[in-house]
């Protein structure tokens, strides 16, 4: 189709419709995603000047070009002023920072200043933490490109375009989309901003790019396999072998090279990680004059008819789900924030955590690998997305690839989610099927699961996705949306599932300090009633093998507007800052303990 001439009173700034398509071509790939642990990093957090820009007039008006005078040298006006913005701290969500700002969605500007030293020979590379949900990063003017999802990391490289003065300027925009992953309708908070860290990495000209050191499932515990990825450019020698080290172990392994891969499998006695013991053992990967090291477990996760087996051994998921949430920072936990949440759950006699409904801070399951906590490790497909959108579906893949490269050599993660509550229907059929196949493709070492829905005519299991599953996560609010209790049982007799099924989510809501009947909504005395309930059918069924009750506390969501609710969804086992304990605690405590990391049923 021949492209139409613009009229010569066309005005881009004001005409162009088509800008931010334009920019969202140039989109970073997952595959480019740096392995970073154990990395030096010249952090650019702290404060950054700050805007809304409802408008988007940063992109249309092109103000990351700084342009003030026109080709005459005439001054031109303009409408921002960077240096004289308000400045609000990265990491951090703007919803956070002014009453006014609490429910804004749209397009904001981040912007700071940096100095920069560069030294002969090093690439350079941004990375960030994770931006709320899209991001356009310009560096000194000049467009580097665009990030969409907004709960894993990225890199850009800007090797040879920093001076020793410079300027990072992003377009963040938090607006819900229904063709966006998660969608427009969801049942938490919309955060924005530069929520997590924003850093500099400088390598050598050839380096470590990516690394994936496991066990070998089925191999008795006795192998290992390695592989490395190697990123060279300009003048730099590509190395022909990398080495990995185990010092502990006594084990160093040479890697042959080809093409910048390599993978080698060896023979090795780790103990076992397992949460009676988080062992993890210090590993060295080293190619060229490139070297990097972090703490790596080791454990087998398998599944064996509806058995879920920890090395070998029946493990029941004793947990609670998890959203990434604090009253004060909204988003942006801290880690005194993460680690007070897994201490709650280890005071439930927990072994395990679902971390919902996307992916958490990369530093969650690194304290888990400590703390010895399993995890659920889950993105945002939820409820209904636009299925058979091209780009939709794209976007679901790179940011499953973006959680997957993150934490595949976390021991704690033993299970990859590919969603939450959709639809049984052939376009969601092919979507996730699509995304449990790429887990696996990615990672064939844990488990692939979903947190479905029950079949509420049949009253059974029977969500085709679980063909697709290692583990069939199940949601169900007996007692809550659905009072009929009885049909609880009935659904579980009346289903007959061939792998090992987890009540991902179930409970009901409770204003902490609320009393009344057990029949009373809202009341403590209600959730005592549904856990209670709830818990006694569970005991009744063998190929039940782990439990998340939703949810530890109470969290923002604005659909939730009842005198109750307030804003909040109330299913919490504690209220929102966490001071006061609801009876789901105390009835999820006496459930779990005594606590066994390596039982096959609940205890009596």
């Amino acid at each position: 189709m021949k492209k139409e001439k613009l009229p010569g009173n066309f005005h881009p700034q004001i005409h162009d419709l088509g800008y931010r398509e334009r920019l969202r071509a140039q989109m970073i790939a997952p595959s480019s995603l740096i392995n970073d642990t154990g990395r030096n990093r010249e952090s650019l957090d702290g404060l950054w000047q700050f805007a809304p820009d409802p408008y988007d007039r940063c992109l249309r008006a092109q103000w990351y070009k700084e342009k003030t005078h026109d080709e005459d040298g005439r001054r031109l006006p303009w409408d921002y002023d960077y240096d004289y913005w308000e400045t609000v701290s990265v990491p951090g969500c703007w919803n956070m920072v002014r009453e006014r700002y609490f429910l804004y969605e749209g397009p904001a500007v981040y912007t700071r200043c940096f100095e920069f030293d560069a030294v002969a020979g090093e690439r350079v590379f941004l990375r960030f933490g994770a931006v709320y949900h899209d991001v356009m990063v310009f560096l000194n003017k000049e467009f580097l490109g665009c990030h969409e999802g907004g709960d894993t990391p990225f890199n850009i490289e800007v090797t040879g375009k920093l001076a020793k003065e410079n300027r990072i300027l992003c377009v963040v925009n938090n607006a819900r989309r229904p063709d966006r992953i998660p969608t427009d309708v969801t049942d938490w908070f919309n955060y924005g901003g530069i929520y997590r860290s924003v850093d500099l990495l400088r390598l050598p000209g050839s380096f470590i790019r990516d690394y994936f050191i496991q066990l070998v499932p089925g191999s008795g515990y006795k192998l290992i396999r390695a592989s490395v990825e190697i990123d060279t450019a300009g003048d730099a020698a590509e190395p022909s072998e990398a080495a990995v080290v185990i010092p502990e172990l006594g084990i160093e392994e040479k890697i042959p090279l080809s093409g910048g891969k390599g993978e080698l499998v060896f023979s090795a006695s780790p103990q076992l990680w397992s949460p009676e013991s988080p062992k993890l053992y210090n590993v060295v990967i080293k190619a060229g004059d490139d070297s990097v090291s972090e703490k790596i477990g080791f454990r087998e996760i398998s599944v064996s008819g509806t058995n879920i087996l920890l090395n070998g051994k029946p493990v029941y998921l004793n947990g609670v789900s998890c959203h990434e949430e604090s009253v004060k920072n909204g988003k942006a936990l801290t880690e005194e924030e993460v680690r007070e949440n897994f201490a709650l759950v280890k005071e439930l006699g927990g072994n395990y955590i679902r971390l919902a409904h996307y992916p958490h801070h990369e530093r969650s399951a690194r304290i888990a690998d400590e703390a010895g906590l399993m995890i659920w490790a889950e993105v945002p497909v939820y409820w209904s997305v636009d299925f058979t959108n091209p780009t939709t579906i794209k976007n679901g893949h790179a940011q499953l690839e973006e959680l997957i490269r993150r934490d595949r050599n976390r021991a704690s993660v033993i299970i990859w989610s590919v969603g939450n509550e959709n639809p049984d229907t052939d376009d969601r059929l092919a979507f996730m099927g699509g995304l449990a196949k790429k887990a696996r493709e990615l990672d064939p070492t844990r488990l692939v699961s979903a947190a479905c829905l029950l079949d509420n005519v049949h009253y059974k299991i029977a969500d085709r996705l679980t063909e697709y599953l290692d583990v069939i996560g199940l949601n169900e609010y007996f007692g809550w949306y659905m009072p009929d209790f009885n049909r609880l049982e009935h659904s579980f007799a009346n289903s007959n599932p061939d792998k090992p099924v987890i009540i991902s989510e179930f409970g009901g809501g409770c204003l902490a300090g609320h009393h009344g009947t057990k029949y009373e909504m809202f009341t403590e005395e209600n959730q005592e009633f549904i856990y209670k309930r709830q818990t006694e059918v569970f005991r009744k069924f063998d190929f039940i093998k782990g439990t998340t009750p939703w949810i530890l506390y109470d969290f923002r969501v604005v659909l939730r507007l009842n005198r109750f609710q307030k804003g909040y969804n109330r299913k919490g086992l504690l209220n929102e800052d966490k001071t006061k304990k609801k009876p789901g605690f105390r009835i999820m405590r006496r459930w779990l303990e005594p606590s066994s990391a390596l039982l096959a049923l609940p205890p009596p």
